[in-house]
């Protein structure tokens, strides 16, 4: 915006999510693809009212997603790029998880602000989301994706961070399907990996490290982390895990790592940092925070508090490295 925005603009904000899924389930970016179109012939593709459709590239060309051009054509840019499923970085899967996932949860935000508890909490089922949805295909589904469409962004940031020439085999906790050790092993031929987590994403992590010819050096183990981690790896990665959790299960969690890892064993905590003192620059991690609150019940932590929670589970800090709007924190086992 051009002026300071004020209270007026920022309550509108969901009006911007809803203009992006409604480009996002009209499949836009990819009827657009790499040419300007009329909206006559978007309309026709997307099957949509030539008139309602019009406003809504007006809309999102208002927001930077499109462009128009002489003829009444729309051109995309490349940040809208990003609602193509094809695109580098795509966040086509997110903006669908955002809107008819995490929107609806949000809803209740009082209730939880009031009482402290999550979505669930206040249900009064168990605090355990990832659990709860177990028989929920669809939302495994649809989180499974987006994870992926954040992952994939971020591990060119990640293995620039570290340097895995050291490392023999390497295991991310908390894994999915996979997204993440296979981009690490990907870019390191030496290392051996293994993706571990829940039982309903191995099908598809399985699936995935064929597709992208791993299936010889990465396997996926199934189980809970608040049971055990198996041993075998040198080094543990885990994304966007420990900030789900509140201190107690982040416990549970760190010390099963540190069992699993051999004395000199690396730990590598990939999540976001909330500073000591935020400002409207880290707008993203205090509401990546209250989504956290409403939903799995955890919260954004500072450098100072993953480091706490680690020594505890007997880990030496070694070094925080930024990964975009993520940080790396690595760790070694205490002992070597």
């Amino acid at each position: 915006m051009s002026r300071s925005a004020s209270v007026y603009d920022l309550v509108q904000s969901h009006r911007i999510t809803a203009v992006i899924y409604a480009a996002v389930k009209l499949d836009l970016a990819e009827a657009i693809g790499g040419e300007a179109k009329s909206v006559a012939e978007l309309a026709r593709l997307v099957f949509a009212d030539k008139s309602a459709l019009r406003r809504l590239l007006v809309a999102l060309t208002t927001l930077g997603l499109c462009t128009q051009a002489a003829g009444d054509r729309f051109g995309i840019t490349d940040l809208g790029r990003q609602l193509d499923q094809t695109a580098d970085p795509s966040f086509k899967d997110w903006v669908l998880f955002e809107s008819e996932m995490l929107a609806q949860s949000w809803s209740g935000l009082v209730d939880s602000i009031r009482s402290g508890k999550s979505a669930a909490e206040l249900r009064g089922e168990e605090d355990d989301r990832y659990a709860a949805t177990g028989n929920a295909p669809e939302w495994t589904r649809r989180f499974n994706a987006a994870m992926v469409s954040l992952t994939r962004s971020l591990v060119p940031k990640i293995v620039a961070a570290h340097d895995f020439t050291a490392a023999r085999a390497i295991m991310d906790v908390g894994g999915g399907t996979g997204e993440l050790i296979s981009g690490v092993l990907q870019r390191n031929a030496h290392l051996e990996g293994v993706a571990f987590d829940l039982a309903r994403c191995e099908a598809d992590a399985r699936a995935h490290f064929v597709q992208v010819g791993l299936a010889g050096r990465c396997r996926f183990v199934a189980g809970s982390f608040f049971e055990a981690i198996p041993g075998g790896a040198d080094t543990i990665l885990m994304k966007s895990v420990l900030h789900n959790w509140k201190d107690d299960r982040c416990e549970i969690i760190l010390h099963n790592c540190r069992e699993a890892l051999p004395i000199g064993g690396t730990l590598i905590v990939i999540e976001r940092i909330m500073p000591e003192l935020p400002n409207s620059e880290d707008a993203g991690c205090a509401m990546s925070d209250l989504n956290m609150l409403r939903g799995p019940g955890g919260c954004e932590r500072t450098e100072a508090e993953y480091r706490m929670l680690a020594a505890r589970a007997g880990f030496s800090f070694v070094v925080t490295a930024g990964v975009g709007s993520f940080s790396l924190l690595k760790f070694r086992t205490n002992g070597a």
